[in-house]
């Protein structure tokens, strides 16, 4: 997977350049997991401009940093064991993509995140959204953790951010996501077909593949959102 969030080469140049980073020092990405989208924009940012990405997951950092090391980023970016929502340290450029859950939802993220932006700075933040009203299943499969695009645009102006710009992950976009999802996992069936998980990792991704395309195909979407204050 290039990143974990349905986002194209092209959709992720125009986000980035809406974070105008030639004006950026310090770029912060929390919940960064391996950090591609941070490590393109500290390659297309000023020479002096450092990154930082935070995340939990250890493997995730390993493979960043390693990503960053080939690039010849190794000095300019950094990876960060920890919590996303304690991160404390102000950034004028931040990132946080599928990361509003370590707040405890997209209200609680909009609001703990003007905390980690420096005055004039720009935000960008990604979350799930509703992109039509979701039928009984497709609510039940998400537990009310997803809002409407209304509803996230609505709390960022409440929690006083302005939107300086906003779109969303197309079909194609979300199609992809799925396929390369699953495709290590369709990689390893094929290679292991004896070994004693194959039911297990089969079972998982028919299961996956059928929400996608009876439950939440069209109807969950993903808004990227660059917000100042």
């Amino acid at each position: 997977m290039r990143w974990n969030t349905p986002l194209s080469e092209e959709h992720a140049a125009l986000l980035l350049e809406r974070l105008a980073l030639s004006a950026a020092e310090h770029v912060l990405d929390l919940g960064c997991g391996w950090g591609e989208l941070l490590l393109r924009a500290i390659e297309g940012a000023g020479a002096e401009t450092r990154g930082i990405g935070v995340d939990t997951d250890v493997h995730a950092l390993t493979r960043g940093q390693a990503l960053a090391v080939d690039r010849g980023l190794e000095g300019r970016v950094t990876f960060r064991e920890g919590e996303a929502a304690r991160w404390k340290e102000p950034a004028d450029r931040v990132l946080c993509i599928g990361a509003a859950h370590a707040w405890g939802g997209t209200e609680s993220a909009l609001d703990g995140l003007l905390d980690v932006v420096a005055p004039r700075g720009r935000l960008l933040f990604g979350d799930g959204c509703w992109e039509r009203p979701p039928t009984p299943a497709a609510a039940s499969l998400f537990e009310g953790e997803v809002l409407s695009l209304e509803a996230v645009a609505e709390h960022a102006r409440a929690a006083g951010w302005r939107v300086l710009h906003l779109s969303t992950a197309d079909q194609r976009e979300w199609d992809d996501f799925e396929a390369t999802w699953r495709a290590g996992r369709e990689q390893w069936l094929s290679d292991n077909p004896a070994d004693e998980r194959a039911a297990d990792v089969s079972r998982e991704l028919d299961q996956q593949l059928r929400d996608y395309v009876t439950v939440y195909r069209g109807v969950l979407g993903f808004g990227y959102l660059v917000l100042t204050h």
